[in-house]
């Protein structure tokens, strides 16, 4: 059976399928035969009446939610009716309940936009753990370069005072100054020799002679002992 009504709520069509199964009752056969003449019209009728009477009450989603409260509706309406004409009503289903088709393509709309809603928080979500990732990662690697770069002059720090003491040990009448003059003019050379073994470098000048590397050495003792005074 069909049947077209108006959810009022929402002011909106639905149509609405019920599946009635009936049979005589034993023993009233004979009133089942001869009391009316359309059975299936009589109970179309009390249908259409409880649906109409019922699903108008509702909204869109609880008629969805409802259908075995109308459906239990329409049986208990036909069985008060129908038992005085010689028929049992076995079972009432509402097969389904089908909207306007405007109303469904805008239910289609609104899921649609809910399901795209929910893929673009996912997708945030991940674009935002991944930045998060890259993030730690490039923290990481910044605090093992410099845990590397610490660990480099602390290295040289302790070769140089090997070195100043070993060569004060070995040669009589040195100094601690002699000898870090010594190794700040061989380090001096040596990164000559670097920069003009590389390919890519570029142009440097830089002032060059015994009097140049004089004054650098005196600068980083004038550094480290002003430094040093700072700190006492």
């Amino acid at each position: 059976m069909l049947l077209t009504c108006e959810v009022l709520q929402d002011n909106v069509f639905v149509t609405v399928v019920a599946s009635i199964q009936y049979r005589p009752l034993a023993g009233k056969e004979s009133d089942a035969y001869y009391k009316l003449t359309n059975t299936r019209s009589q109970i179309q009728a009390y249908v259409f009446d409880v649906i109409r009477a019922s699903v108008p009450k509702l909204n869109l989603d609880d008629a969805f939610v409802q259908k075995n409260d109308i459906a239990q509706a329409v049986e208990d309406e036909l069985e008060k009716a129908m038992s005085a004409y010689g028929f049992e009503i076995v079972q009432t289903l509402i097969v389904d309940i089908e909207p306007d088709a405007h109303v469904k393509q805008a239910m289609n709309e609104i899921n649609a936009a809910a399901r795209m809603r929910v893929a673009a928080n996912e997708k945030a979500e991940a674009e935002k753990i991944v930045q998060i990732k890259r993030a730690e990662g490039e923290a990481e690697a910044k605090y093992l370069s410099g845990l590397g770069i610490a660990r480099q002059r602390q290295a040289i720090v302790d070769g140089l005072r090997d070195s100043v003491l070993g060569f004060s040990v070995n040669v009589p009448g040195t100094t601690a100054k002699d000898v870090m003059d010594m190794v700040l003019i061989t380090q001096y050379f040596d990164t000559m020799k670097e920069v003009s073994a590389s390919s890519k470098s570029s142009a440097v000048f830089i002032p060059h002679g015994p009097g140049a590397v004089r004054d650098i050495a005196t600068q980083i003792r004038d550094g480290l002992l002003q430094g040093q005074s700072a700190s006492d």
